[in-house]
């Protein structure tokens, strides 16, 4: 029998099999091995009690990917929430965000929140810089459930999360698309996360047949550092795209002469504030590298 695990606490899962929910335990050999269970796993599990609905785990089925922080697997879509003001957009987060579900394989979404509430001309500047490189970006007015069934739409199958800091408008963006008030019930819900192990409180909350959102504590932290700083420039669409043109292999497109990402930088084709956070994550990620030791 298989199933999806969607919920993890203290090494107690609940799989979800056909509608129904069983509460299992991994076998012991999960303990030995590298790989353990968690939120989102596709498993094949025995059933123990069909009338107490309990089970065992038998088997992790292969993933699709994997993020460490935090623990969850099979992830279709990332939806980084940022908004138009009150806070301000983040974009060097923003590009750590985009570079990590590159460097995955996960599709990004970009959705522009408080839209009521920014500058025209420098949403239209956003815009245009992300759709350009060719990801999705959607505006919405969470609070008014304007842009919600846009957003809605692009959730029908398999496992989302959201993420974005403090204050976007994650918890009212979710409330609207559920249609109720879930905080109340812990998605994206800050407050009912205290007193909880942060690597084991992520549940997933079925939208419809086939379609999940993770209630997550939120990914404090994008590990970019998995990736190594001579390949960073793979994981910005557009760097990748122009890295042809440069003049010898090693290219770190920084300071190097015929430079073919610096000169499509010097007419225009990328955006001066993408290379720049590209420039800032480069000399990170180089940085923690230099002194891994």
């Amino acid at each position: 029998m298989q199933g999806i695990i969607t919920s993890n606490i203290s090494n107690q899962y609940q799989i979800e099999v056909n509608n129904t929910t069983y509460e299992a335990v991994a076998r012991g050999k999960f303990k030995i091995g590298e790989i353990t269970p968690v939120v989102g796993d596709s498993v094949e599990i025995e059933v123990i009690d069909e009338e107490k609905k309990t089970a065992v785990i038998n088997k992790i089925l292969p993933r699709d990917n994997y993020i460490k922080r935090p623990k969850l697997a099979n992830v279709e879509r990332l939806i980084f929430v940022i908004s138009a003001s009150h806070p301000k957009p983040d974009l060097l987060l923003l590009d750590k965000q985009l570079v990590f579900t590159e460097f995955l394989g996960i599709e990004p979404i970009i959705v522009i929140n408080k839209m009521d509430l920014g500058k025209e001309e420098i949403i239209e500047d956003i815009k245009k810089i992300y759709t350009n490189i060719g990801y999705k970006v959607i505006e919405t007015i969470a609070k008014e459930k304007q842009g919600i069934k846009e957003v809605r739409n692009e959730l029908q199958q398999g496992i989302s999360a959201f993420s974005g800091n403090s204050g976007v408008g994650k918890s009212t963006l979710l409330n609207a698309i559920f249609e109720k008030d879930l905080t109340k019930e812990g998605v994206i819900s800050n407050k009912n996360k205290k007193g909880k192990n942060t690597t084991t409180a992520i549940q997933l909350y079925k939208l419809e047949e086939g379609s999940y959102i993770a209630d997550t504590p939120g990914f404090a932290t994008f590990d970019v550092y998995e990736i190594e700083n001579k390949d960073l420039y793979k994981y910005f669409r557009e760097l990748k795209e122009e890295e042809k043109n440069c003049e010898f292999v090693g290219c770190t497109h920084i300071k190097e002469e015929n430079c073919g990402i610096r000169k499509a930088l010097e007419e225009g084709k990328i955006s001066k504030l993408r290379y720049q956070n590209y420039v800032k994550i480069y000399e990170d990620i180089k940085d923690k590298e230099e002194h891994k030791w």
